[in-house]
């Protein structure tokens, strides 16, 4: 299994040099790039919310915490009065840095149903719903930014089957197989939140025809 650095900085590279691709074909304005670069950064270390060690679930939750202060910070900025803009925003550093933090790490199993391409579909989902009804992105960016944390997280699952293949050995780990899933398909209930949070994301989505130019967009070198 490849390890939190390797992750973030795979996860990265890949993700700033599509961005940079897609700014110097002006796909993308600078600031847009910057967002789609750090969404594939984040979404290389989400299939981990569930990891088992200590250290790496801290510092998780600690970067998910700072990011939802700021999206509280950025959506307060306009519609609430500066005071009760900042107690929110540290509020949502604590729910997510401590309780929710206990939740994951209590009820969680590593490399379980949310080490796979499903929870990385909900991952998107979820990101795409926040950019669009809560900032209310345009619906192209919105979908790119949810492409590229999806991307960014399959990036991770890949980077961890990798990982399970002993080139020098030449053998397979036991572990091979585990990381690279569609979902666990032995966690029915689970799977079952997971297609609802799904359908849910998709309905709250903007309309599908945007995520097709989404696609066109994502391969800005063809059209050069």
């Amino acid at each position: 299994m490849a390890d939190f650095r390797t992750h973030i900085q795979v996860a990265s590279v890949a993700s700033g040099l599509l961005a940079g691709a897609m700014l110097w074909a002006q796909q993308v304005t600078l600031a847009e790039g910057l967002l789609l670069w750090l969404a594939g950064t984040l979404g290389g270390i989400l299939p981990d919310i569930d990891a088992d060690s200590s250290r790496s679930i801290r510092i998780i939750f600690r970067l998910f915490g700072i990011l939802g202060a700021l999206l509280v910070l950025l959506y307060g900025q306009e519609r609430l009065p500066l005071t009760d803009t900042l107690v929110l925003g540290a509020l949502a550093y604590g729910i997510i840095r401590y309780p929710l933090c206990w939740v994951f790490a209590r009820f969680t199993v590593h490399r379980g149903i949310l080490h796979s391409l499903l929870a990385n579909g909900v991952f998107a989902l979820a990101v795409v719903v926040i950019c669009y009804r809560l900032f209310g992105a345009a619906p192209t960016l919105a979908w790119e930014t949810g492409a590229f944390v999806f991307i960014g997280a399959f990036i991770h699952l890949l980077l961890d089957e990798l990982y399970s293949i002993d080139l020098e050995g030449r053998r397979i780990k036991k572990s091979f197989g585990t990381a690279l899933k569609i979902t666990e398909w032995r966690a029915p209930l689970p799977n079952l939140l997971l297609l609802s949070l799904l359908a849910g994301g998709w309905w709250l989505a903007p309309s599908a025809p945007s995520w097709i130019l989404v696609l066109q967009r994502l391969l800005p070198l063809s059209h050069i």
